[in-house]
């Protein structure tokens, strides 16, 4: 594969800017995180589709923390860069900042890594044009890149392991529907950032269950895993499951299942798995002690143990 030629190439960036709408927000009153999960997704899509000039999937969002809230008015500015490429992958960094419209003073509010994977008509994998770092920055963030590729593989590993299953005696919610049109994206499948919208709601049904309030926001995201397209008509399955409390946070494991809805119930195949740490809010949005959960069943203990176990690879990495 030989090195793109940029003259003749679109940027490897791009940013979108909007305005946050009042049809934005989330039981908070601020933007929810499933809705800016969703802007993740959409620029990191355009950053892929553009380098690549092929139609692109996610395969996998990275952590995504968030560090301070979107308030509905915000102007909004999400911008995805291309740092890294693989045979057929494009590693994009999202970085998502929000302020006053008059000011047009920007602050970030989060930060992460989405990898997108190049497919062709027969949704097999293909070939996208090589990045090659033509700065030290560029060379600073593919470092940065491939530093995450490593974590993810930890954070994977760790996760192999795990089972859920009705030995577990910890709190879930499950909601089912039906992936809906207005569901599609522009290669006529469920939109990730749809499914990561979805991930958001059921994690925050759990938490607004677990605390009897709803005043609960997402802080963190990761470990977002794509394994198969999820389309439209089929029957959606989404699990969300208490792993761990702390004193404010509760640690919730997600798995998003799909499959035919004229098939039997135990034929939905795993689409999407991911773990979110939510936070509960006072009026002045400050957070609140957690009611502690105590885990039970064996499968109960596995699955605290391990909740803390990718907390702890994560602080090995300075996350």
């Amino acid at each position: 594969m030989s090195p793109v030629d940029e003259r003749a190439h679109p940027p490897a960036e791009i940013t979108l800017r909007f305005l946050a709408a009042p049809t934005d927000a989330g039981h908070s009153g601020s933007v929810s995180a499933g809705r800016v999960l969703e802007w993740i997704d959409k620029a990191g899509y355009a950053a892929a589709a553009g380098w690549s000039g092929t139609y692109c999937v996610t395969a996998y969002v990275g952590n995504v923390r968030f560090t301070r809230p979107v308030e509905v008015g915000d102007l909004v500015e999400v911008t995805a860069r291309v740092v890294h490429t693989g045979r057929s992958s494009m590693h994009i960094s999202v970085d998502v900042a929000s302020g006053g419209p008059r000011t047009r003073t920007l602050e970030p509010a989060t930060r992460c890594l989405i990898v997108f994977v190049a497919v062709d008509d027969a949704g097999r994998s293909t070939p996208v044009p090589e990045l090659v770092p033509r700065t030290t920055a560029d060379e600073l963030a593919r470092a940065w890149a491939l530093r995450r590729a490593d974590v993810r593989a930890e954070v994977e590993a760790a996760m192999a392991g795990q089972v859920y299953s009705d030995a577990g005696t910890a709190p879930r919610v499950t909601l089912r529907f039906l992936a809906a049109p207005t569901d599609v994206n522009w290669g006529g499948k469920v939109h990730g950032g749809i499914v990561m919208r979805w991930i958001d709601e059921a994690a925050h049904v759990l938490a607004t269950q677990w605390t009897g309030s709803a005043g609960n926001v997402a802080i963190f995201t990761g470990g977002v895993r794509f394994y198969r397209p999820l389309r439209i008509g089929h029957l959606v399955e989404v699990e969300a499951r208490l792993l761990h409390t702390g004193r404010t946070s509760m640690h919730v494991g997600v798995h998003v299942r799909s499959g035919d809805p004229t098939s039997a119930e135990d034929a939905l195949e795993l689409t999407t798995y991911c773990r979110t740490v939510f936070v509960g809010l006072d009026d002045r949005r400050r957070a609140v002690p957690t009611p502690p959960w105590t885990p039970v069943s064996d499968e109960d203990l596995a699955l605290d143990a391990h909740a803390l176990e990718l907390v702890a690879i994560r602080a090995r990495h300075g996350d």
